[in-house]
């Protein structure tokens, strides 16, 4: 792949809006290791917010951070405003992680983020629409999907943890 194809399909390289208004500006993320998650708060895997805030604490030092997605496509599991869904995170969870605005991920609507996401598989070859809250692609420093890890891997999980660590080695 060129630089040029690279670039026109390199995630960060999309706009989204931040939960609290404006942009999330993704460009910030070029030449860091970013854990995208799709994420809601009414969620049976919600508590893996702990882990995410852990991994956020132990490696943005070193160049990576978790950027959250909060998606109601599931059961209507992240019904909030932006304003409560921040207030849940910071409160209950402690989240210093960024957070996009609500986001559709699958159908006629996919934001595009996700659109240059969902064809990379997983480890089991999943590949295409999102299954669940909670399911999580590894972008590498250099802007491209290196991983993809299924909603009911845990945050924290070694195959999660080795591949962050080699994007940050």
């Amino acid at each position: 792949m060129t630089t040029s194809d690279s670039s026109s399909t390199a995630p960060l390289g999309v706009e989204i809006g931040a939960l609290t208004g404006g942009s999330a500006d993704l460009g910030q993320y070029a030449g860091h290791a970013v854990l995208i998650v799709n994420v809601a708060s009414k969620c049976g895997l919600t508590p893996q917010y702990s882990g995410l805030e852990r991994l956020q604490e132990r490696y943005a030092a070193q160049g990576f951070t978790v950027l959250g997605v909060p998606c109601n496509q599931f059961l209507g599991q992240e019904p909030g405003s932006a304003e409560e869904i921040a207030e849940f995170c910071s409160a209950t969870y402690g989240v210093s992680f960024p957070l996009t605005e609500k986001t559709e991920v699958n159908g006629d609507h996919r934001h595009a983020l996700y659109q240059r996401l969902v064809d990379f598989a997983d480890g089991e070859g999943h590949t295409g629409d999102i299954r669940w809250n909670f399911e999580k692609f590894l972008i590498g420093r250099d802007g491209t999907v290196v991983a993809r890890f299924s909603p009911q891997t845990e945050p924290e999980a070694a195959e999660v943890v080795a591949a962050i660590e080699g994007q940050l080695a």
